[in-house]
């Protein structure tokens, strides 16, 4: 096979670990270029390529990341990982754990670690390396990864988001929330959430956002119904759609532009957290983005009784 092709090969894996790794996908895709210029650049054949690929794309990540943490805490509002539609790489023996750690609940916990520590869980944790290959990917010696390993993984247990386990519910669930949604019917959105469920948006100040969490069932179905009924009003729809691993949907403008994303979270019959990523510089891989601040003129605009 040519270079090329190998690499191809393993590119949904490099992919999936430097998303884990970084929490956007336009930041994960630059580091697998970036892995691939290096690779083609190398006079020899690694022995391994995959471990070759892997150390170089979890240390460019791990560079990126140290400089994305600076940009993060100045961010505006509540910073959300990039919304990810679908994860090229699939394992089926290991596919509840890709899954549940691709979720935005997830990757948030993942956010509390040092960017070794994160490194080192995503490598081990989620895709099943050996302490050898991580030590080798990190350049750490494997006694001081299992301690990190160790200490992530205490971490993320004590706020491990969980999930309806039954992706049949799930599915029929969410299907019951985007049609009560569509309907504009409170009631029905009501009987679906969790009485403390929690409702957020991620807008960086580069589009309008939910002035604070709206918390518990009865002001967020409020809130959900009256938003996107005059959305409705001037055109914007919404496509079901699985949003990092869980149920969801994309909301678009009357030509199609993406306006933002909705992920939820299920446990136990109802829908605990709601997550819309509205911010464009977060949206640009899902296609064009509509202009949220127009958009949000027009419904303004469409409120004001006629004279």
């Amino acid at each position: 096979m040519t270079r090329e092709t190998e690499f191809e090969e393993l590119r949904p894996l490099l992919f999936s670990i430097s998303y884990r790794i970084l929490g956007s996908v336009t930041e994960a895709e630059d580091a697998v270029q970036e892995t691939w210029l290096r690779f083609v650049a190398s006079p020899t054949q690694p022995r391994s390529l995959k471990a070759f690929l892997s150390t170089t794309v979890t240390r460019i990540s791990i560079d990126v990341l140290g400089s994305a943490r600076v940009r993060r805490e100045a961010y505006v509002g509540p910073w959300f990982p990039e919304p990810l539609l679908a994860d090229p790489y699939q394992d089926p023996e290991r596919s509840v754990e890709l899954a549940d750690s691709v979720s935005m609940a997830a990757l948030l916990l993942l956010e509390r670690l040092s960017p070794l520590e994160r490194a080192v869980f995503v490598l081990r944790e989620v895709f099943d390396f050996g302490f050898p290959e991580v030590a080798s990917a990190v350049g750490r010696s494997e006694a001081a990864c299992r301690q990190l390993a160790s200490r992530a993984r205490r971490h993320m247990q004590d706020g491990r988001p969980r999930f309806e386990a039954d992706r049949k519910q799930r599915e029929d669930l969410a299907s019951r929330f985007f049609g009560a949604l569509r309907e504009g019917d409170v009631a029905g959105l009501q009987e679906l959430l969790a009485a403390d469920v929690l409702m957020a948006g991620d807008g960086g100040g580069k589009a309008p956002q939910l002035a604070r969490a709206v918390i518990g069932a009865e002001a967020v179905a409020r809130l959900l119904a009256s938003v996107f009924s005059r959305m409705a009003q001037i055109g914007v729809t919404f496509e079901p759609r699985e949003v990092n691993g869980q149920a969801g949907a994309i909301f678009r403008d009357r030509d199609g532009k993406v306006l933002h994303t909705l992920a939820l979270d299920v446990l136990d019959g109802q829908v605990q957290t709601i997550r819309s990523v509205i911010n464009p510089d977060k949206l640009g891989h899902l296609g064009p983005v509509a202009d949220a601040w127009a958009i949000d003129r027009e419904v303004r605009q469409a409120r004001r009784p006629t004279e």
